[in-house]
């Protein structure tokens, strides 16, 4: 589905994109690549336990072992030293209770958390999905290439190598960012008002070459069209940073908690494609902050009259700014 910045819908395919964007429009992509990161562990003393890693806890200097936080199942049988062998022999350690299930995670001295994932895990499919996949890479873009996600960016996941080759031979270019996609994103909104909840930080890395071709492209009237809520939340962590995030000559690296919600003013992306998203979520909050809380409204009844799908393998939408935003109370957003 496209939103143009005016009035009505157009219902096409998903290779109509490259006559949607122009010569010289620049395709921001998010290139963080889904770790095996759903691991099944042995307990000191017997039973099974699931420890699915969700993001890397800075590093202590003085210490020789890298610590992840996790999310842990069952969680209250662990306590701080409790022991966790993987299939390979490898042994963990539980550090401490972080609550919600969470806890920290240390690997064996000078060895490497990613590396035991890759020995002993599988990619944590979304629930919903019910059998695995005989090819694990079917979760995972066709350009991803930096290892840490714990969820894809699922946008990305319409891509095909023909495809981005087709829009690169119209001019439509294309540059890569860096964020490592948590559970966090997913988790539903409770509160009864949105800007009550609390979203969690993910890291991120934007090379100076990324930052140029935007510049680049926008100096010759060129859109930036972020693919996927986690590639706007970067642009848009950026973009509040000012000058000093022009012309970097080292890569800008950091954490965004940056929660974006109906009117908000967007000064990184001005065209957002992005799948369709459930209700009460905080993806769904940025894609109505971006698109207008009635106009995206519309969009999403005529979807579900049409029989668009929804979830991670349904389908897309591309949105452009509208020429103006409907007003809108924050409060006023009910997440639903």
């Amino acid at each position: 589905m496209h939103l143009p910045a005016g009035a009505g819908f157009q219902h096409l395919t998903f290779t109509d994109l490259s006559r949607l964007l122009r010569a010289g429009d620049m395709l921001v992509f998010n290139n963080s690549k889904v770790l095996p990161a759903r691991v099944m562990a042995h307990r000191q003393g017997g039973g099974e336990t699931e420890v699915l890693f969700l993001r890397p806890i800075p590093a202590d200097p003085s210490s020789p072992s890298e610590c992840w936080e996790a999310l842990v199942r069952p969680s209250k049988r662990l306590q701080p030293g409790s022991g966790l062998q993987l299939a390979n022999g490898a042994r963990l350690s539980a550090v401490q209770d972080l609550g919600e299930g969470r806890w920290s995670i240390s690997a064996p001295a000078h060895v490497s958390m990613v590396d035991l994932m890759e020995a002993n895990g599988r990619l944590p499919l979304p629930p919903y999905i019910k059998s695995y996949p005989e090819d694990p890479s079917a979760y995972q873009t066709v350009y991803a290439s930096v290892p840490g996600s714990a969820a894809a960016p699922t946008a990305g996941l319409h891509f095909t190598p023909g495809l981005l080759s087709e829009l690169g031979r119209r001019g439509i270019h294309a540059a890569y960012v860096t964020l490592h996609v948590g559970l966090d994103t997913f988790l539903p909104i409770r509160e009864t008002e949105v800007e009550r909840h609390r979203i969690h930080t993910e890291a991120y890395e934007v090379a100076p070459e990324t930052l140029a071709k935007i510049q680049a492209a926008r100096r010759v009237g060129g859109r930036v069209v972020a693919v996927g809520t986690t590639t706007t939340r970067v642009l848009e962590t950026i973009a509040g940073q000012g000058p000093a995030a022009v012309a970097p000559l080292a890569p800008i690296r950091g954490t965004s908690s940056i929660f974006i919600t109906p009117g908000y003013e967007f000064r990184g992306v001005d065209l957002l494609l992005t799948s369709f998203h459930l209700p009460r979520s905080t993806v769904l909050s940025l894609t109505m902050a971006f698109a207008g809380v009635q106009r995206l409204r519309r969009a999403y009844a005529e979807a579900m009259t049409l029989g668009y799908r929804f979830f991670t393998f349904g389908d897309a939408m591309l949105i452009d700014r509208p020429t103006a935003h409907a007003s809108v109370g924050r409060s006023s957003y009910a997440t639903s």
